[in-house]
């Protein structure tokens, strides 16, 4: 396996090859040759020969149930196409570059999901390409009606649909938000203004124009008094415009506020100092900021003002968070409405209650550990609250991050501590956190600042192939540069059955881009099956892969509804992409 487009010129490169002793491919055993090659693909030349060294002396590791082991041609730069030779075995890899630019175009792609998953607009031909054009999705938002009865109509068009299903959820949407200016502030020449949206060539990267686009959503949703309605919900459909059902809200609630007085204020500082964007949208990022702390007041006065959508049927996911969820929520927006607008209410507010982001270093979900990060490295913080933040993500992130990739624990380069629903966005995560500890040398780890960029990276390649499956977690990437990859996601539109079903496949297939919920050994068929689903086959046996099978091998390529519940595998999010870009952007010029 090899990352399938490619490796800049200066970093480290490496290819695996493994003996499968642990899963359902434990019969497929393959013993690596004595010498190694990497050869030119269009001239045969090879430009190094070397052997493949075993992972811990061979033995076979417990995670993926594989004897690994790795090729490391880190020492050839120049620019081309290659590929990796078993001379022995006479097999090879797929084709890949070594180029500087290699993933610029997997960064376009991955945040153009972004514009595929907007709600409210019709997608022209333009711009989404003739296989994923639709005509206006969802006009009944500009009169979505409460839940409970239709009544109290408001303006909710807009926003981004949330996974497979064509909801729009306050709490977490807001959360995206602050991941994409956080992947900008860390990389603004990642991201150009071509990447082929309505917005592009306004002079303004085209990822603040998909920002601007949920939050215009999130302005829509905040009522006179400040408050954030929860969600918005559609039945859904494929395509998205076929669905003609009302559009219903839940109310607003507490932790919706926090959430959105958190995203707008961060946005405000972001945007202010965006290139071109006062120009190209004037006034805007100061409205946010009014905004945030206008949602702010709501939810201090209001601070028990909560809505279970799942309890009334709205919505695919439960958004609600519970009383220590909401303690988090209200110290992020504090930090961040204290950097946006330097009043002493968010910054007493913060001081007195940081030590709730400092209790958990979870990959999956960054958004305690950089509200905790921008209030301590900001020149007004106090300084006793700074060094207890700094001291603590030292701390967390020595045993959580650090200690277990310089121990080379996970041979495909990419340890995180387990495999669950979402795996990718975990993954994603724990490079995130890596590149921040690179781009943050105040922050005192063993790891040098070289390393730390060194080992982000590797969660890049695994997500580009160099994994136990070889798959590239991308939809539909054939056309740029991959050869093995998702085909399929769990998705209302691209669903199972339908014009879009599958890359290769179907009439269309899925866009290119989209990243998918990766290895979740906890899957499981409905529990109707397998009889008894009205009258639907489940099959013999549960599915497996992805049932049965060591972490990282527990996945499928598959869309299928109920009752085999393909979305604990392949359902795309776009929490989840908003860490893989931030990861991604960090080697992307």
């Amino acid at each position: 396996m090899v990352d399938q487009f490619g490796y800049r010129t200066g970093d480290e490169k490496i290819a695996i090859a493994r003996n499968p002793k642990v899963g359902f491919d434990a019969n497929n055993s393959f013993t690596p040759g004595s010498k190694y090659a990497v050869v030119d693909a269009h001239t045969g030349t090879k430009l190094l020969e070397a052997a493949p060294t075993a992972w811990n002396g061979g033995a076979t590791d417990s995670s993926s149930g594989d004897q690994v082991w790795t090729f490391d041609f880190s020492i050839v730069s120049t620019e081309g196409e290659y590929f990796i030779l078993d001379e022995t075995n006479a097999v090879r890899s797929n084709v890949f570059m070594i180029w500087d630019h290699v993933y610029r175009d997997v960064l376009v792609q991955s945040t153009r999901m972004y514009y595929y998953q907007r709600d409210g607009i019709a997608k022209l031909a333009t711009f989404a390409g003739a296989s994923w054009a639709d005509t206006m999705e969802h006009a009944q938002d500009a009169t979505c009606g409460l839940y409970s009865d239709g009544s109290e109509l408001i303006d909710l068009r807009g926003g981004w649909f949330d996974a497979g299903d064509q909801n729009t959820y306050t709490n977490w949407h807001a959360a995206d938000v602050v991941q994409l200016l956080h992947a900008y502030v860390e990389a603004p020449s990642a991201f150009g203004d071509d990447t082929n949206i309505p917005e592009s060539g306004n002079g303004v990267a085209d990822i603040l124009d998909e920002v601007k686009w949920e939050l215009d959503w999130m302005l829509r949703a905040q009522q006179s008094d400040g408050s954030l309605i929860s969600i918005k919900g559609h039945t859904g459909a494929s395509p998205p415009s076929a669905d003609t059902k009302p559009c219903l809200y839940g109310p607003p609630t507490t932790s919706a506020s926090f959430s959105a007085a958190e995203a707008f204020s961060y946005a405000s500082t972001v945007l202010k100092k965006a290139t071109n964007f006062g120009c190209a949208y004037p006034g805007y990022a100061d409205k946010l900021a009014t905004q945030a702390e206008s949602a702010w007041a709501w939810a201090v006065a209001n601070p028990n003002v909560t809505f279970r959508n799942t309890d009334h049927g709205l919505g695919g996911g439960e958004q609600e968070t519970d009383a220590s969820g909401l303690v988090l929520k209200h110290a992020e927006a504090a930090a961040y409405l204290f950097e946006a607008t330097g009043k002493s209410t968010y910054h007493t507010y913060f001081d007195a209650n940081y030590n709730a982001l400092l209790t958990s270093f979870d990959s999956s979900h960054l958004e305690s550990m950089d509200a905790a990060l921008e209030y301590a490295l900001l020149p007004s913080a106090t300084s006793s609250v700074k060094t207890a933040i700094l001291t603590a993500y030292e701390t967390g992130a020595q045993s959580t991050f650090v200690t277990p990739v310089q121990q080379n624990e996970d041979p495909y380069g990419s340890w995180v501590p387990g495999y669950w629903w979402g795996s990718n966005q975990t993954k994603s995560g724990q490079g995130c956190f890596l590149g921040e500890l690179a781009a943050n040398p105040t922050i005192d780890t063993t790891v040098t600042t070289a390393d730390a960029l060194k080992y982000a990276e590797r969660y890049v390649h695994y997500m580009h192939g160099l994994n136990p499956l070889g798959i590239v977690y991308l939809t539909a990437m054939g056309g740029h540069g991959a050869e093995k990859f998702a085909t399929r996601m769990w998705h209302s539109w691209f669903k199972h059955g339908s014009d879009w079903d599958q890359a290769g496949v179907s009439k269309y297939g899925p866009p290119p881009g989209y990243i998918t919920g990766g290895p979740n050994p906890s899957y499981i068929w409905d529990g109707c099956c397998p009889g008894g689903c009205s009258g639907l086959s489940c099959g013999a046996a549960v599915l497996s892969p992805p049932a049965n099978q060591p972490g990282p091998k527990a996945y499928l390529d598959f869309n299928d509804d109920w009752p085999l519940d393909a979305w604990s595998v392949t359902e795309p999010d776009v929490g989840y992409q908003a860490q893989w870009v931030r990861l991604l952007s960090k080697f992307v010029q």
